[in-house]
């Protein structure tokens, strides 16, 4: 049995995303570390109340992101902090992490910390060119990490031919190529998202992974129109900008959206 399941029981699963206001060091910070932090929980209560299936911390606001051991200590630690309040929150949800841009041991190390389900990772197989810069390859090194730290309950779920980024290298190997190096790699899940945030995914590459052996998650563009189609075809949603104010990422979560989307997604699964 895949350990996602063991983590997330339902047939269509929701996770909707806590984008952090910028953080301390960063270009965009406001200088308030205790309103991010309110803010976050706020956000963590509103998921929980309109129940949804888990959540997942980003600093998203970063920009522009450093890449990997770059990442400021700053912003592990209080990723951390945060990570830790908000799972206390949603608690026993399911609640994860990434760190922009790929700083995936850094978030294995928070996960372990906060104890936290899950991670979303960038490069986990196959290297690409993202906005940031050259990103490599991870798996082997974050696998054995993760079991350095006795972290091997915290799930990996990777990007695959990810969003922001050239794949010009890799043109040769298609989708559901990468999608079996990730499985191969022990992977817990895979996630394909579109060209961009907000962005709908290809209806092909949804139907090109399916072979995979991993669930599969949908990381953009997913939107009460459209979650019905992807029902059966998926083990999961993740949903930024469809749950903000205007269906923008950088707005406020708008609660009459979120309310809307989980009411389609339960008479799913209840339906089916």
């Amino acid at each position: 049995m895949n350990n996602f399941f063991k983590v997330f029981k339902k047939k269509l699963n929701v996770i909707g995303m806590i984008h952090l206001e910028a953080l301390p060091g960063t270009p965009n910070y406001a200088g308030n570390f205790n309103h991010i932090v309110e803010k976050a929980k706020h956000e963590a209560h509103v998921y929980k109340k309109l129940n949804v299936d888990g959540v997942l911390i980003e600093n998203m606001h970063d920009i522009p992101y450093l890449q990997g051991d770059n990442v400021g200590y700053e912003i592990i630690a209080s990723m951390t902090r945060i990570s830790a309040d908000v799972q206390r929150i949603v608690s026993p949800m399911p609640c994860g992490i990434q760190i922009l841009a790929s700083a995936n041991n850094q978030a294995m190390a928070v996960a372990k910390a906060s104890n936290l389900q899950f991670v979303r990772i960038e490069g986990f197989v196959f290297s690409h060119i993202a906005d940031e810069g050259w990103t490599n390859s991870c798996a082997g090194t974050l696998l054995r990490y993760r079991k350095q730290i006795d972290a091997d309950n915290v799930l990996i779920f990777a990007d695959i031919k990810k969003k922001h980024s050239s794949h010009a290298i890799t043109a040769d190997i298609n989708l559901l190529e990468t999608a079996k190096a990730a499985e191969f790699f022990q992977a817990d899940g895979i996630i394909i998202t579109g060209n961009s945030t907000g962005h709908p995914i290809e209806d092909n590459d949804l139907n090109d992974v399916q072979q995979s052996g991993l669930p599969i998650l949908i990381g953009s563009g997913c939107t009460e129109y459209n979650v019905e189609k992807y029902y059966n075809k998926c083990q999961g949603v993740i949903v930024g900008s469809h749950f903000k104010k205007n269906n923008f990422w950088k707005e406020d979560l708008n609660e009459k959206a979120i309310k809307i989307f989980m009411e389609k997604v339960i008479y799913l699964n209840e339906k089916k």
